[in-house]
């Protein structure tokens, strides 16, 4: 296609009725709005009905929606916004969506995308948490767990080679996401702590060794028609003291409100109050993705506050890879559960409810609080050569972080029995060998093949370990 077809193929795209094309290249709306807002709430909503495969299948969906399609933002500012939300905690898809739903729309605009972002996965995952309480002891269901299972462990190991194939470029960065899987599974160092050395090393290398985090050069130039709005009209805020501080005083109210009433209401040491501070603070570590902090929740909540087993954290995060979100969704289903278990005062499916709710605020509020805080600065923030160092350090120790959270599963799944050997310092998880499930070793290796040989999707994976469950089941095999 000629340069001139594209100036062609705008113009006519401009000319149509849903086009925010007269809006565009002259002065913004009373509101601030670049895109008519009840278009961009349409498209929003759209993409979250979307949002299956993980990060990188969310990114795409958002890619070929924005980009390509409507073309409301060029390339170069999309990739330019998302280097920024890999710098974050959190899931970096919704941050991107409400990133960009701010340039276009405003305060109002990311507010708008990041909730659409995530609601779909909130109501698919809480009603799954519902069935899975209420019909998880009958057979079927148990059959088709029994599937699910050995495809996750499939799953978070085909993370591993994907996380690991980025990060681990030099090795250094492999001596690090080694030192990250060796300090949690052997010696079960804290993973905040972890994440912290992680980082400093990073650093460290960037003075004594920058050869070890020289990035690999991408190309970034927009090779396709040009945008419909061009990079410097969109929405910009002059960053101040002031707007700090109001956002921050504002975000952080927001934030803990669920916990000063749950407090309140339900005291120190209730459930809902442990939960909205815990996961609190898994929000502010989790980067590297869901699999990286999984790993951290998994231990404390099966093993420190019991709320649930290590096998239904695994059945937990099947049905977070069967719903459109980020995979960090899961600590919802973990919350549901562990309130149920634990209602104390309450009706326990009452219990569930308010509990999932809580996690679910207090994990996503942090990321509109992030985006909002820091996107008038992210020029001087993706020229700081110390913070995408250290950053790059943490990456690395990703990899180990989620083999470590690949080999938990592996041994809940396959293995019905485990205990813990201690030795010194040293005290790591062991798998009964006597008690092997050799299903789960059959539809796990399945898996493997269908992903890692067949490269077949997420889903197509889940769906047909599902249906070797069942079928298992059928012929009378040992599936519980």
């Amino acid at each position: 296609m000629t340069r001139a077809d594209d100036d062609s193929a705008v113009e006519d795209q401009g000319k149509r009725s849903d086009s925010p094309n007269s809006a565009v290249g002259s002065q913004e709306s009373s509101s601030g709005d670049l895109i008519p807002f009840r278009q961009a709430l349409r498209t929003w909503f759209a993409i979250s009905l979307q949002t299956f495969g993980g990060p990188a299948g969310q990114i795409a969906v958002m890619q070929r929606a924005l980009v390509e399609d409507k073309r409301w933002i060029s390339q170069r500012r999309f990739l330019h916004a998302l280097n920024y939300c890999m710098l974050l905690p959190g899931p970096e898809a919704q941050q991107l969506a409400i990133y960009i739903g701010w340039l276009l729309n405003g305060v109002r605009g990311g507010l708008a995308a990041g909730t659409l972002f995530v609601l779909p996965g909130v109501v698919a995952l809480l009603g799954l948490s519902v069935v899975y309480v209420a019909f998880g002891d009958t057979t079927i269901v148990t059959a088709v767990f029994a599937g699910l299972g050995p495809a996750v462990v499939a799953i978070v190991a085909q993370a591993v080679f994907r996380v690991g194939k980025r990060a681990t470029t030099h090795p250094a960065l492999i001596s690090i996401a080694v030192g990250a899987f060796i300090a949690l599974a052997v010696f079960g160092v804290p993973f905040p702590i972890v994440i912290a050395v992680a980082a400093f090393t990073g650093w460290l290398l960037s003075k004594i060794k920058p050869a070890a985090l020289r990035a690999v050069s991408s190309e970034e130039d927009d090779t396709g028609p040009p945008p419909l709005i061009a990079d410097d009209s969109l929405h910009a805020e002059r960053p101040s003291a002031a707007r700090t501080v109001r956002l921050l005083v504002v975000g952080v109210v927001l934030w803990g409100l669920p916990l000063i009433a749950s407090a309140l209401l339900t005291g120190t040491n209730s459930v809902f109050t442990t939960q909205g501070l815990f996961f609190s603070g898994t929000a502010l570590v989790t980067f590297g993705g869901a699999y990286a902090v999984l790993a951290y929740v998994a231990q404390r909540a099966v093993e420190t506050y019991a709320w649930l087993s290590a096998g239904d954290m695994v059945r937990g995060l099947a049905l977070a890879e069967t719903t459109p979100g980020p995979l960090i969704m899961v600590v919802q289903f973990v919350a549901f559960l562990g309130a149920y278990n634990n209602p104390g005062s309450l009706d326990p499916w009452v219990a569930g409810v308010l509990g999932a709710l809580i996690t679910t605020w207090v994990t996503f509020v942090p990321c509109f609080l992030f985006i909002f805080l820091g996107a008038p600065h992210i020029e001087r923030l993706r020229s700081n050569h110390a913070l995408s160092a250290a950053l790059t350090g943490v990456t690395a120790a990703v990899v180990g972080v989620i083999a470590t959270l690949a080999l938990y599963f592996a041994d809940h799944v396959i293995f019905a029995r485990t205990f813990q050997l201690q030795w010194g310092v040293l005290e790591f998880g062991v798998p009964d060998l006597t008690s092997i499930r050799p299903v789960a070793v059959a539809i796990t290796a399945v898996a493997v093949l269908m992903i890692f040989r067949l490269r077949w999707g997420v889903l197509r994976v889940l769906g047909i370990s599902a249906v070797l469950g069942l079928v298992a089941a059928g012929f009378g095999l040992p599936v519980a």
